[in-house]
């Protein structure tokens, strides 16, 4: 009945790890992943100015920390889960291992004393002399000396065991320390978000005295976006005319060859591509949401805002043509690419380093992202996909980071 319950702990125990579905392993690595990303936003926040004021860069970069250090308390406690099963595994085992090691060493001190009572060498000799033939004896010997190699093989378990209990211990007093080192671990990270989320409700409260001064510059931003919405819009507008349709009834543009098979080499690598910038996070998300400080007022973005370190290169996402540089006033330079039917756009650059009608490559830098020494040193690409007129959104497209 006892080795059945310990049977129903250990089914128990598989059915836990397989709800948790990830490995020790990736556990930690996705810890390891969660703390590179927090060090680079820290990194970020150096870079801006040490005596700045509240500004709306400095509550997304805070925003996006406080969900990086509450992401690593949960790697954390599915580490410390994950342990807390390993342990109770070690403790089965041991009692397991336990309890057979007693059962071998009773099965064998009683072997012991039966072969001291009944058996010496001379007993065995004449053991073996008092067989009736040949054959007899030699299965007598056969008999004895199967008997002394299962008194070794017995002796041999028990060390056997021994040793597995033994290595068992180490294995449990490891994650026991393990485990320790992670509470202390979740402690600190505990106290360090609740020190930012402090400096965040701060940055809030000091933004939300602001109001004037952010709705003024919203409104620049909405201008400077509109501008080049209707640039881009202009430039599928000119596309269209290069080449007549292929019928009235079918929507698009008219493409050659190699430019469908660009579209559709385009289009399989959806979620595949690369980030337009070599690091960052992103700070504004696509389509239609309220503002992260005035609530009332409801933002629409035609791309991804992504908060990057300063003077980072944009770079195409995939091979394709430039198509236009536009000069958008309050809003920099944006590079357009075609690839086959669809467009990527990289706006708020200072520089360029591309020109109409170039050919780009994966990864091929493009121009320098903008950084605004007046707004807290602060680096956003804007970057949009559309497919001829229709938005899309930038991260169904780009690798999860």
């Amino acid at each position: 009945m006892k080795t059945l319950t310990i049977l129903d702990f250990l089914f128990l125990i598989c059915i836990s790890f397989s709800a948790f579905g990830q490995s020790l392993e990736e556990l930690r690595k996705q810890k390891e992943k969660t703390a590179s990303e927090i060090e680079y936003i820290n990194s970020l926040l150096k870079e801006t100015n040490s005596n700045a004021k509240a500004s709306l860069n400095r509550l997304a970069v805070l925003e996006r920390q406080i969900k990086l250090q509450d992401k690593l308390i949960n790697n954390i406690t599915g580490e410390i889960g994950y342990l807390d099963i390993s342990i109770q595994q070690n403790l089965v085992r041991i009692d397991s291992l336990s309890k057979e090691l007693h059962l071998v060493k009773d099965k064998y001190a009683a072997m012991i004393r039966y072969a001291n009572r009944n058996q010496n060498n001379n007993n065995q000799l004449l053991f073996l002399l008092s067989s009736q033939d040949f054959n007899q004896a030699y299965k007598r010997f056969i008999y004895l000396k199967q008997y002394a190699d299962y008194r070794r093989k017995q002796a041999e378990r028990i060390v056997e065991f021994k040793n597995s209990i033994n290595n068992q211990v180490l294995e449990f007093n490891k994650r026991k320390e393990e485990k320790q080192n992670l509470l202390v671990s979740k402690l600190n990270q505990t106290k360090i978000i609740e020190q930012q989320k402090q400096k965040q409700t701060e940055v809030y409260s000091e933004l939300q005295q602001k109001e004037k001064d952010l709705a003024k510059k919203l409104e620049n931003q909405r201008k400077a976006e509109l501008r080049l919405q209707q640039e881009i819009e202009r430039v599928i507008a000119e596309e269209a005319k290069k080449a007549s349709r292929k019928s009235k009834n079918e929507p698009g543009l008219a493409l050659s060859k190699e430019e469908k098979l660009l579209s559709g080499d385009f289009s399989n690598n959806k979620g595949k591509f690369p980030w337009p910038v070599p690091g960052g996070f992103i700070s504004d998300h696509f389509g239609e949401h309220p503002h992260s400080v005035l609530k009332y007022v409801i933002i629409r973005n035609s791309g991804i805002d992504i908060t990057t370190r300063a003077n980072a290169k944009a770079r195409s996402i995939f091979k394709g043509e430039v198509t236009k540089i536009v000069a958008i006033p309050g809003g920099n330079w944006a590079v357009i690419i075609r690839h086959g039917n669809y467009l990527t756009v990289y706006s708020n650059l200072n520089e360029v380093f591309v020109k109409a009608g170039q050919k780009v490559g994966i990864k091929e830098e493009i121009g320098t992202v903008f950084t605004d020494g007046n707004d807290d040193n602060k680096t956003i690409l804007k970057f949009q996909i559309w497919r001829e007129n229709t938005k899309l959104n930038p991260e169904d497209w780009l690798i999860r980071q």
